[in-house]
């Protein structure tokens, strides 16, 4: 009769990593998508913020907006990264509403990798939304 007793573990041994790398893969999928909605919550909270501060004639600088975004991102309930994180706030090339003053606020945050295992690099993830503000 044959011995089959050590197979499992064979074959376990090969299927093995593949399987826990496609469970982190998973993971960091789902940890990429959480992080790309902190971002757009973050981005809408400034956003907020800027207009009811402009509406109460409180004019605030794009150092300031930024601060803000930064701040914001880095409190609960987004608790991102701060060294990972990059917030920059410009005025738009192109005004495209009459009477307001338009902010592009970008949001970019490097995701944390799960995969090292497999020599996958952290990816960068980018939000961008305008910011419309009294002239």
């Amino acid at each position: 009769m044959r011995e089959t007793g050590g197979s499992v573990a064979v074959e376990f041994g090969l299927l093995g990593p593949l399987l826990i790398a496609m469970l982190l893969g998973v993971l960091q999928i789902g940890i990429g998508m959480q992080n790309y909605n902190a971002l757009r919550g973050v981005a809408a909270d400034v956003a907020r913020v800027v207009t009811v501060e402009y509406q109460k004639s409180n004019e605030l600088t794009n150092t300031q907006v930024q601060q803000l975004g930064q701040a914001t991102a880095v409190q609960a309930p987004y608790l991102l990264d701060v060294e990972s994180l990059d917030v920059s706030v410009a005025d738009a090339a192109v005004q495209r509403v009459a009477g307001a003053k338009e902010l592009t606020f970008t949001v970019t945050y490097t995701v944390p990798t799960l995969l090292t295992i497999i020599d996958l690099p952290a990816f960068n993830i980018r939000y961008t939304r305008p910011i419309f503000v009294p002239a």
